[in-house]
């Protein structure tokens, strides 16, 4: 019997340690990795803030977040990313705006002029199947079939089996979906901004 006793004591001991050892391994590599993939993320926002603004040269000139709640009383946050030009001139608005899509959380950034017409738009985020719902990366871009480049959301933007007069994605209406209502609840969120608006991040340069 204490031979048994003895013998789970070690057992224990033994697995205790190996979770002692791989904890402070994961530790270790999650400390190396937050770092560079930190530097990643920041990297891509910078750059489609430049993409969707159509403007290589960039001057954030402030940070806004907007809150908004949605009709099933589930509160939503936004990012406004306020554009200049080199002469300080106002370019419009890069907005992040996140919605579920088939397979996930759908993270869109849009970029408006001063009117409210969108001047393009980049996935910073998904989890849309390969060859389908992914495709949304392109397929609402200028000259493509769902194309949205150039148009203004103050009719909100559905799909053609909705009554509206945008293409769906072929086999992945549910990711249209959510992709149109990301695009449609960034635009409410640029109307919003001049009252509802609070002033974030102070002002910094993504000019390269």
């Amino acid at each position: 019997m204490k031979k048994l006793e003895s013998s789970l004591l070690n057992m224990v001991l033994v697995l205790t340690g190996i979770a002692v050892v791989m904890g402070a391994i994961l530790a270790f590599v999650n400390d190396q990795t937050s770092a560079p993939i930190a530097k990643q993320k920041e990297m891509a926002l910078a750059n489609g803030i430049k993409t969707v603004m159509a403007n290589d040269h960039i001057i954030i000139e402030k940070t806004d977040t907007v809150h908004q709640t949605d009709t099933k009383g589930k509160k939503h946050t936004y990012i406004l990313y306020h554009a200049n030009n080199e002469q300080g001139q106002a370019l419009g608005v890069a907005i992040e705006s996140t919605t579920n899509g088939f397979g996930g959380d759908l993270k869109v950034l849009v970029g408006f002029d001063t009117e409210g017409t969108i001047l393009g738009y980049t996935l910073l985020e998904h989890a849309e199947t390969p060859g389908l719902g992914a495709k949304a990366d392109k397929w609402f871009q200028k000259d493509e079939k769902g194309d949205i480049i150039g148009k203004n959301p103050m009719q909100p933007l559905t799909v053609s089996k909705d009554g509206g007069e945008i293409d769906a994605i072929t086999a992945s209406t549910i990711t249209s979906r959510a992709f149109l209502l990301a695009v449609n609840n960034a635009y409410n969120a640029y109307k919003l901004k001049p009252v509802d608006a609070n002033s974030g991040a102070t002002t910094h340069h993504n000019k390269q």
